[in-house]
């Protein structure tokens, strides 16, 4: 019986036909099942990362801050709770049911600045939804990159080659980021931490953001300034700085309170380091399934780009926070 039969067993649904693969984030994999009882959206959660001794954990904190941005109106797409619960799980098999919502992510360059500044608001109430004083100084990061590097030597020469180029500008951010974040003030609030373009649906001028799973507290400054960067294009290697300005102008008129220190902002950014980590693993085979290596791979050569591009413009991008 597969996962889908054992689901809808578990909900007393009949499946309409086969459920359909959905594209969205790297971790999770998202299908459309049509029922007797209606359309859903299925995540099937990653069992690799639910095997984290900190999963559980922080999909609870996340499933609390998703009901609070409920409570709020803040256009998301929360989990369904079924008997008192968000996640549910059959046969080890973990996964969240949403509503189907027909709308679809934007592709680059379909985002206008319309799109930008709508996401610069909603990021503000987001961030205004709860605040605390918390120290981002004890966040400091401390990968060993000459691991993965002797790792790669005997299993990837192309990427073994991308990695050893890059790896002076790699280890510049990661010790400029951990310098950075000791001057950070010491403000957290509630963040999204992967509201890019792939993770809001769009309906015309509707929309609802989606992947509530990595909801915490976290520095808002560096939320801004990252996504802010996203939504202009800077994941595809470059930057249409009308984009990202809007943002920051939607962000600001929605009472968002903007950075003083640009430069520590940019030098805190340095999240990419992290994600090239968990790719270069999976790459590797290390934590993950067998059918996850080569979107390691894609993913390692893909984020070795950005790292590339993102050191390349700093002037530009610091020139362009001033608004």
């Amino acid at each position: 019986m597969s996962a889908f039969d054992q689901i809808a067993q578990k909900h007393h649904w009949t499946l309409k036909g086969e459920p359909t693969p959905l594209s969205g984030g790297f971790m999770h994999k998202m299908f459309k099942v049509d029922t007797d009882q209606g359309t859903y959206a299925i995540k099937l959660l990653n069992p690799f990362i639910m095997q984290r001794d900190t999963a559980m954990d922080n999909f609870m904190q996340a499933e609390q801050l998703e009901t609070m941005l409920e409570n709020c109106g803040i256009p998301i797409l929360p989990a369904l709770s079924v008997n008192g619960r968000k996640m549910q799980e059959t046969d080890g098999q973990y996964y969240y049911i949403f509503e189907y919502f027909p709308g679809k992510a934007l592709k680059t360059d379909e985002v206008t600045e319309f799109h930008c500044r709508q996401m610069g608001t909603a990021l503000a109430r987001i961030h205004k939804t709860d605040r605390k004083c918390e120290s981002q100084s004890n966040c400091e990061m401390h990968i060993d990159w000459l691991f993965y590097l002797a790792r790669l030597k005997e299993s990837n020469g192309q990427l073994y080659s991308l990695l050893k180029d890059t790896l002076p500008m790699i280890k510049s951010s990661q010790q400029n980021g951990n310098r950075a974040r000791k001057t950070l003030p010491p403000i957290a609030a509630v963040c999204h931490n992967d509201m890019d373009c792939k993770n809001v649906l769009w309906a015309g001028e509707d929309y609802r953001i989606i992947d509530l799973e990595c909801l915490s507290y976290s520095n808002p400054f560096m939320e801004l300034f990252e996504l802010a960067l996203c939504w202009a294009g800077y994941e595809h290697s470059r930057i249409d700085f009308s984009l990202f300005q809007a943002f920051l102008r939607g962000y600001r008129d929605a009472g968002g309170e903007m950075p003083q220190d640009w430069e520590t902002i940019y030098d805190c950014n340095n999240s990419r380091l992290e994600w090239l980590e968990y790719n270069i693993k999976r790459a590797l085979g290390i934590d993950c399934g067998a059918d996850e290596k080569e979107i390691g791979i894609q993913q390692t050569e893909e984020t070795i780009k950005q790292i590339r591009f993102y050191d390349s413009m700093k002037n530009d991008i610091l020139k362009h926070c001033m608004i």
